[in-house]
């Protein structure tokens, strides 16, 4: 099985949303969209879509979102 880690750090308690999409931009799955309280949490995706079905190898595109803080990263899936 593969793997993807992300990890990040809240500096104060808050709403979190991280979501993956492929490279056209179509969402493939929404890993959290929970309130984590502040400190570093590390984050797993299996290669998996929403509906439990694995992915292509290839290049992703993930969004994490708070209530004043946006990221857009790329990453890459290999199998």
């Amino acid at each position: 099985m593969t793997l993807g880690q992300i990890q990040l750090l809240l500096k104060k308690d808050n709403l979190v949303n991280i979501t993956i999409y492929d490279i056209q931009g179509r969402k493939i799955r929404t890993l959290i969209n929970i309130y984590q309280v502040a400190g570093y949490h590390s984050i797993y995706w299996d290669s998996k879509n929403d509906l439990g079905v694995g992915v292509a190898a290839g290049m992703y595109i993930y969004s994490i979102k708070t209530d004043k803080f946006r990221a857009t990263k790329k990453m890459v899936l290999l199998k």
